[in-house]
C-alpha cells in the first residue's frame, strides 16, 4: 500500500463511511441545487405551454417528446465526455447550456413563436444530463467498488431531491409570489434559473477533488473510439443492451405521469394545481428518504435482487396503486386527496429499488466503465423521453390515460425478465459470502 493509499485510509471520514466520498460531497449539494431549478417546471410545463401557445395536447407532447431526446443525447454525451475531458469541463458545458437556453425558451413563450419555443426547449434539453451526470461519472471514479451502490443511492437523493421533489415544492412557493396562473408560473421558471446557477457556483468553486481535471479514458484512445465506445460495447454485449433496457424503463413512469397527471389529478379529480404539486413532492420525498436506503442495501442483499424485487416488481404494484386509489376514492375529498397520495408514495418509494443498478453496469465492464457508465447516463436520461413517447402513443390511438399507465406496467414486466440475466461476479460472490455466514 503507498503512502497516499495509507493517508487516505487514516482520514476516512464519516461521509466516506456512509457512502459519499468526502472529497465529492459538496458536489451532491450542488446537484441538488442545481435539479431543484430544473425540476420547478416538470409539474406544469405541458399546460403552461398548452395555455401560452393556445396549442392541442398532442403538439405540446411532442415538444415534450422531442425535448427528450436532447436529453437522451446529452446523456450519453455526459459519460463520454466526461471520459474525454473530465467531468467539470462537461458540468460547466451544462451549466452555460442550461441557462442560455432557458432564457431563449423564456423569451420564445414571450413571442408566441412555436418553432423557436420547440427549438430552444429542445436544446436546454441537453443541460441537466450534461451537469447532474457528468457528476456520476466522477462518483463513479471515485467510490470503492464495495460502496458503490450507497454512493449511486445518494446521488439520486440528491437528483430525486430536486427533480422533481424540491422543484415542485418551490414552484408551489414561487407561482403565488409571481402572481399566480400562468404569469406566476413564468416567474417560477425565471425564479428557477438562480438555483440552476447557485448549483453550478457550488460545484465549480467547492469541489477540489482532482479527478474531475482529468481524463478519464485511458490515454492511448482516440477521440473517436472514446465518443463510440459506449456504442461498440453495447454492440458486443448482449447484457449491456439489456441493463441499458431496464435503466431505460426505470423511470420512464416517472416522466408519463408527469404528462398525464397534472390534469387528470387538478381538474379531472378535482383537487387543483397546489394539491397536486403536495401530492408530487410527498411522492418523491419518499424516493429520497429511501435512495440511499436501498443502495446500503444492495450492497448487502445482492444489487440484482434488490434491483428485481423492490424496483421492478414493486414499482410496478406502486404505479398501478396510484392510479387506482385516485380513480376509487371520492374526487375532489380531502381524505381521497391523502389516500391517493400514499398510494403515490409506495410507488416513490420503490422506485428507489432500481438505484444498484447504477453498480451493475459498471460491473458489467469492469475494463470498460467509461464506456457502460456512459451507456447507464444514457439511458437515465433517455427515460425522459420513453416517458414522453409511451403517452403520446397509446393516446394517439386512442387507449386513454388508464392504457398509458398499463402500457409502463408491461415494460416493467420485460424489466423483470432482463434483470434475471444481470449477474455480475462482485454481486455473487458478496452474496456468496453473505450466505456462508
Amino acid at each position: 500500500m503507498t503512502t497516499t493509499e495509507t493517508t487516505g485510509a487514516r482520514r476516512e471520514t464519516f461521509l466516506d463511511r456512509v457512502g459519499i466520498p468526502h472529497s465529492l460531497r459538496w458536489g451532491f449539494f450542488a446537484v441538488l441545487v442545481f435539479m431543484t431549478g430544473n425540476g420547478t417546471e416538470t409539474n406544469f410545463i405541458s399546460p403552461h405551454i398548452e395555455t401560452v401557445l393556445d396549442s392541442p395536447a398532442t403538439t405540446v407532447s411532442t415538444i415534450i417528446s422531442m425535448y427528450g431526446v436532447s436529453v437522451l443525447v446529452g446523456s450519453y454525451l455526459s459519460g463520454v465526455l466526461a471520459d474525454l475531458w473530465g467531468p467539470r469541463r462537461v458540468m460547466q458545458l451544462g451549466a452555460a447550456v442550461w441557462v442560455v437556453f432557458e432564457a431563449l425558451f423564456l423569451v420564445a413563450l414571450g413571442t408566441g413563436s412555436m418553432p423557436l419555443v420547440f427549438l430552444t426547449y429542445f436544446l436546454r434539453g441537453f443541460g441537466y444530463p450534461l451537469f447532474a451526470f457528468a457528476f456520476l461519472v466522477w462518483v463513479n471514479v471515485v467510490t470503492p467498488v464495495e460502496r458503490n451502490g450507497k454512493a449511486v443511492g445518494w446521488f439520486y437523493v440528491m437528483f430525486t431531491g430536486g427533480l422533481p421533489t424540491l422543484g415542485s415544492l418551490y414552484a408551489l412557493g414561487m407561482i403565488p409570489v409571481f402572481g399566480g396562473g400562468t404569469g406566476g408560473e413564468t416567474g417560477a421558471m425565471i425564479a428557477s434559473i438562480a438555483l440552476v446557477v447557485i448549483g453550478f457556483l457550488i460545484a465549480q468553486f467547492a469541489v477540489h477533488e482532482p479527478h474531475g481535471d482529468r481524463r478519464v479514458a485511458a490515454a492511448e484512445l482516440s477521440t473517436g473510439e472514446v465518443l463510440t465506445a459506449g456504442l461498440r460495447l453495447t454492440a458486443r454485449r448482449p447484457k449491456i443492451l439489456m441493463g441499458f433496457l431496464v435503466r431505460l424503463i426505470n423511470t420512464a413512469p416517472q416522466y408519463g405521469m408527469f404528462i398525464i397527471l397534472p390534469t387528470v389529478i387538478a381538474d379531472e379529480l378535482g383537487w387543483g394545481q397546489s394539491r397536486w404539486l403536495v401530492m408530487t413532492t410527498l411522492v418523491y420525498a419518499s424516493n429520497i428518504l429511501l435512495n440511499a436506503v436501498f443502495g446500503a442495501i444492495g450492497d448487502k442483499w445482492g444489487w440484482r435482487r434488490t434491483v428485481q424485487w423492490f424496483g421492478v416488481f414493486g414499482s410496478a404494484l406502486g404505479l398501478l396503486a396510484w392510479w387506482y386509489v385516485a380513480h376509487l376514492v371520492p374526487a375532489g375529498s380531502a381524505w381521497g386527496f391523502w389516500a391517493a397520495t400514499a398510494a403515490g408514495c409506495v410507488f416513490g418509494a420503490l422506485l428507489a429499488g432500481f438505484v444498484p443498478m447504477g453498480a451493475i453496469m459498471p460491473a458489467l465492464a469492469p475494463e470498460q466503465k467509461g464506456a457502460a457508465m456512459a451507456m447507464y447516463t444514457t439511458a437515465a436520461g433517455g427515460a425522459a423521453f420513453l416517458g414522453a413517447a409511451v403517452p403520446a402513443v397509446v393516446l394517439a390511438i386512442g387507449l386513454g390515460n388508464a392504457g398509458v399507465v398499463w402500457a409502463f406496467v408491461l415494460l416493467y414486466v420485460a424489466a423483470f425478465i432482463m434483470v434475471g440475466y444481470l449477474k455480475v461476479p462482485e454481486d455473487e460472490n458478496r452474496r456468496a459470502v453473505a450466505a456462508s455466514h
